[in-house]
């Protein structure tokens, strides 16, 4: 794990060495001031020349000065150091996250996601800064220290030294329990997050139900239980900084009497007593400061034990070594003995075996639950089949990147997703790079040209969280300008017109035949009336298919279609 932690520090190797010889040098100058102590007391001082004390005086000032300056660059550039670790771990880490499949998002919550990338990453940042320079100084400095004790009087550094042993081994104790505790803290505040992330995101519902106080009893649950994990970490620090502290004091008393006592036998000058009682506190320093990050380590062991184990979640789907960029699709879809459950349940498909001709029109229908909305996530290869597989033209999707073929893949679904900006942002996302004239044919081309026109701002009008300030079929025209604009080969429609009234259903459906014209379509129906039109029809039941034909031939059989086309009539 250390290995991996020095490795970030590398392309901040500069930045790493200033900061760090900035330090070392500090520390250093730390040890000056007992020595000078010593000296002006036993030195400067019987000598009654005041002049040489100005000038020594002066000197210790000179020492001084150049080391607040270092110790402004240990502080400016060092966090700048740390600042910058923490910012490469956030972007590796998020695009690590948008690697993962839907598998993985469907176990994990965005909350607890949230938290490994801004809580955790902020701990370490802060611990890269520290970390190495807070080491090597608290040993340098402890033997320093030592050395220059040992060099006034041996045998009241060997007094000090006897505390030693126990120091350490508080320190060492108390840190596992720190990390232990901060580890726990972390996983109470993805609890909270998520607890955090449903409650607002669902703030209509939790209105709608006029379910305030118990969202506000399940939110107090979670906080509380954050509040004693913390009180906890808090009572372990407490325990270890008032043990340390207590342990210092005592061996400066003992210092003190023992001092006092070789004064009076002549081995020790008053200066070399008073320089003593000082180094103590250069000497006790280290495990002073080492009793003062131990809030800090453990947050940042945890919050890198937790980063490591988001890193080393191996993406579910992934581009094989020998994967190649698929070419321009013709739009052939192949489904090859293809079975599919997901991890733990059991099976969705069974053994589907299906060709969709190029710029072919192919509708599935079927009860909820029957697999449709499985069958068509497997284009895309949001996941992998179980067993089987899929063909485009010919060719495996596994033997494709991943970008190359979603690049030619466009998806509308029920549930449409907007993002924060503004109109143009979001339609714009199915071609970054799109003209004016192209993001105004996609507008005319999904029936949006009358409704953009009457917004003050037009196509920057910011539409909200989700698109929370465009009604359903606003935002679902959104959605298929977007696709309009990417103009892809192959298109998957998911239920796209379900959620709305009749009357939008039926603008809508005229912009959907629109897009699905000379392109593979792959629609999913709610209301049978809207995929009348397909080429064919396939019917699902319990992950097979189970009818396939035209809406008429399919009509003119007993089963399940004919059954569905009656209910849907009433």
């Amino acid at each position: 794990m250390l290995k991996q932690f020095a490795a970030y520090y590398r392309p901040f190797k500069r930045l790493f060495w200033l900061d760090f010889s900035c330090a070392v040098v500090s520390g250093l100058l730390e040890l000056v001031f007992p020595l000078a102590i010593t000296g002006f007391i036993d030195h400067l001082l019987p000598q009654n020349d005041w002049g040489l004390t100005v000038l020594a005086a002066f000197g210790l000032l000179v020492i001084y000065a150049v080391n607040t300056a270092l110790m402004g660059v240990v502080i400016y550039w060092g966090h700048m150091l740390g600042i910058n670790i923490e910012t490469t771990m956030r972007a590796r880490a998020f695009a690590h996250l948008t690697k993962l499949g839907w598998g993985f998002f469907d176990r994990m919550e965005t909350g607890r996601l949230i938290a490994r990338v801004t809580r955790d990453l902020e701990e370490i940042g802060e611990v890269a800064h520290h970390g190495p320079e807070d080491l090597f100084i608290a040993i340098m400095t402890f033997i320093g220290a030592l050395i220059l004790m040992a060099y006034i009087h041996p045998q009241l550094a060997l007094i000090t030294c006897i505390i030693v042993p126990a120091m350490v081994w508080l320190t060492a104790v108390y840190g596992g329990r720190m990390t232990s505790a901060w580890r726990s803290i972390y996983a109470r505040v993805g609890a909270f997050n998520v607890r955090l992330e449903e409650a607002l995101g669902g703030i209509r519902i939790v209105q709608a139900f006029a379910r305030e106080k118990h969202e506000a009893g399940l939110f107090e649950r979670d906080n509380q239980g954050y509040r004693t994990t913390k009180l906890s970490a808090y009572r372990i620090m407490a325990h270890a900084t008032a043990l340390q502290y207590m342990g210092l004091r005592l061996v400066q008393v003992v210092v003190m009497v023992a001092g006092a006592g070789y004064v009076i036998d002549g081995s020790l000058t008053t200066g070399g007593f008073v320089g003593f009682l000082l180094l103590v506190n250069v000497f006790f320093r280290p495990l002073e400061k080492i009793a003062a990050v131990i809030e800090t380590y453990p947050r940042g062991i945890a919050g890198f034990r937790n980063y490591l184990d988001l890193l080393n979640t191996d993406p579910e789907i992934a581009d094989a070594p020998d994967a190649r960029p698929a070419p321009a699709f013709h739009g052939e879809i192949r489904f090859d003995r293809v079975a599919f459950s997901y991890a733990g349940k059991a099976s969705v498909l069974h053994e589907v075996d299906l060709t969709i001709r190029a710029g072919e029109t192919v509708a599935l229908v079927g009860a909820s639950g029957a697999g449709k909305s499985t069958l068509m996530s497997l284009v895309p290869r949001f996941y992998d089949p179980s067993s089987g597989k899929v063909l485009i033209d010919g060719v495996a999707l596994a033997d494709m990147t991943l970008e190359s073929l979603r690049d030619q893949i466009g998806l509308v679904s029920q549930e449409v997703f907007l993002f924060g900006g503004t109109l143009r942002e979001n339609i714009a996302y199915g071609k970054l790079d799109a003209t004016e004239e192209e993001l105004a044919l996609a507008v005319q081309r999904a029936q949006l040209t009358e409704f953009v026109a009457g917004l003050p701002e037009g196509l920057e009008t910011v539409v909200g969280e989700r698109g929370v300030m465009l009604s359903g079929g606003q935002r679902q025209r959104v959605a298929i300008a977007r696709i309009f604009l990417k103009n892809p080969p192959i298109l998957l429609l998911d239920e796209a017109t379900s959620a709305l009234d009749s009357q939008t259903e039926r603008e809508i459906q005229a912009a959907l035949t629109e897009l699905a014209r000379n392109r593979t379509s792959l629609i999913i129906a709610h209301r049978l009336s809207t995929i009348e039109h397909a080429d064919r029809i396939l019917v699902m039941d319990q992950g097979k298919i189970v009818q396939e034909g035209t809406h008429e031939a399919l009509l003119a059989q007993t089963g399940i279609y004919r059954r569905l086309h009656h209910q849907d009539a009433v």
